[in-house]
């Protein structure tokens, strides 16, 4: 309580420092600009290298996973069965 009754009772001043507004922009001026499309090509840099990552680690999987299973399901042949199964109702049906 003392130390709001310490802030109300304070003063408000309007004076500003001496040459503040030139310090401000001073520093404002010494800050380096930020280039926006280094930021884009860092990132899309990173990514390309995972996605990299990614696809060498996959392909390493794919070429030493035992793909000679007896009970295999040849994917091809399903999916043209699958897209000539219309064709094939339409000729029996003639």
């Amino acid at each position: 309580m003392k130390l709001l009754a310490a802030a109300r009772a304070d003063v408000l001043d309007d004076h500003v420092p001496y040459a503040f507004e030139k310090r401000v922009m001073a520093l404002l001026a010494s800050r380096p600009v930020v280039d926006r499309w280094v930021l884009w090509t860092r990132g899309l840099w990173r990514a390309a290298a995972s996605c990299m990552v990614i696809a060498l680690l996959l392909g390493v999987w794919v070429c030493f996973s035992s793909t000679t299973s007896s009970n295999s399901v040849d994917l091809a042949q399903n999916f043209e069965s699958t897209l000539l199964a219309s064709v094939d109702q339409n000729d029996q049906a003639q």
